[in-house]
């Protein structure tokens, strides 16, 4: 049975300034882009304000005042980061620009030591570009294979699949997204991960969905890598974390050289810095990161399992709504509790560009394309598809207007 959210959603979103901008002149804004990024609240782009305005200054390399601050603040984050998920140590947490970047530093730094050729790296159908392409270039170097877990008609994964090709003796590694961003489909990560392992098989989980909308643990779920962006779950643009698991960490070499990622440096000879620092090479995107740990601090204050529920709840509605709708194919679980809050869609001969064209006259700012998933479009055997997805400030007086806007343009079309 699906509960009632128990967010105070109008509390909420008196925190984003951005919700109250009027679209086209008169319309009241409407956002259900989440699962691409999500808005900041006010207290993240403080946070980036304060460090500009008051303790600008590079981390890690001096001793005046404002250093030691922005170092203390930047460190922080990494602290919340590891509580966040439940991460053993701080050290197992790596700043990236985004997850994409994230993915590409264990290809390269872990991929290339490991993977030989006729290995098996094995992904799905549903992956994100970002969990494909980096096996894909790792593949063709090593003359390695990349093998996919379909997905059935209802988005899930085909686990007797998996189960065949797991038995190879060839996989070296298992890559996969936590939640879709078209299906919203929840994986069961723990079943995956406890499969792969008994294979000796290490497991990278893209959980760039997932973290930002649902309680994360990853010494529980005992994943060897996650991946996720801080720009998904109300922080800046620019970072990204990657979690590894120490033991893995430590046989590891680093991916950019150059400055912070050393101790020493000498005419022939270079000795790396402590973990992590050893991956994070360069000026990082210090201020970002401090919004970010702002960002973290409001989730907490929300909390995870809010969070969730509130995205079953809205999910729900959305999906009850939307069938109801003439000419619309739903795609991915028909269960919300199997889901996150996403909702993809086609409807009649309305192509997604088309529709999202209208929406937005309305005020509605929903995605279409191919989501950076075209393996599973290919799947779906559609070119491409409308998506609306929903965050901590989404109501459902906002899905009223989005199906309103939706019938407008069906009766636009004669639909």
């Amino acid at each position: 049975m699906i509960q009632e959210s128990t967010l105070d959603i109008l509390k909420i979103r008196e925190d984003f300034p951005i919700l109250k901008r009027k679209i086209n002149g008169n319309k009241t804004l409407v956002y259900l882009d989440n699962a691409a990024t999500t808005q900041k609240p006010i207290s993240v782009i403080n946070a980036i304000l304060d460090y500009y305005t008051n303790y600008n200054s590079n981390i890690h390399r001096a001793v005046h005042q404002m250093a030691e601050e922005a170092t203390l603040a930047f460190e922080s984050t990494r602290q919340k980061v590891a509580k966040f998920i439940n991460a053993r140590l701080a050290d197992e947490i790596i700043f990236t620009r985004n997850a994409t970047e994230a993915i590409n530093l264990v290809s390269y730094s872990w991929g290339r030591p490991n993977v030989s050729k006729n290995d098996i790296i094995v992904i799905t159908e549903m992956e994100h570009h970002s969990n494909i392409v980096p096996w894909q270039i790792l593949a063709e170097e090593k003359g390695a294979i990349v093998d996919y877990i379909g997905v059935d008609n209802d988005g899930y994964l085909d686990m007797t699949q998996y189960e065949e090709i797991i038995q190879s003796n060839r996989v070296k590694l298992v890559s996969i997204s936590h939640m879709s961003n078209v299906l919203g489909t929840i994986v069961p990560i723990e079943k995956i991960i406890t499969k792969a392992h008994n294979k000796g098989i290490p497991v990278l989980v893209d959980g760039a969905q997932s973290v930002p909308h649902m309680p994360v643990d990853v010494q529980r779920m005992n994943c060897d890598f996650m991946v996720f962006s801080a720009h998904k779950m109300l922080g800046p643009t620019g970072v990204g974390v990657l979690y590894v698991k120490r033991e893995i960490l430590d046989k590891m070499k680093p991916f950019i050289g150059g400055g912070d990622m050393i101790k020493e440096v000498h005419k022939h000879g270079i000795i790396y810095n402590d973990l992590p620092y050893r991956f994070e090479g360069g000026t990082p995107n210090i201020a970002d990161v401090i919004g970010f740990g702002s960002a973290i601090d409001y989730l907490n204050k929300v909390h995870m399992d809010k969070v969730r529920q509130h995205e079953i709840d809205i999910t729900s509605y959305a999906i009850k709504a939307v069938t109801d709708v003439k000419g619309v194919t739903l795609y991915g679980p028909p269960n919300p509790n199997h889901r996150g809050g996403v909702v993809s869609f086609n409807i009649s001969d309305i192509h997604p560009h088309d529709l999202a064209t209208i929406m937005n006259e309305q005020g509605v700012a929903i995605r279409s394309g191919h989501h950076c998933a075209q393996i599973l479009m290919e799947r779906l055997n559609v070119s491409a598809t409308s998506r609306t997805s929903f965050y901590i400030y989404n109501t459902k007086e906002e899905v009223d207007i989005f199906i309103n806007a939706l019938n407008y343009a069906r009766r636009l079309f004669k639909i």
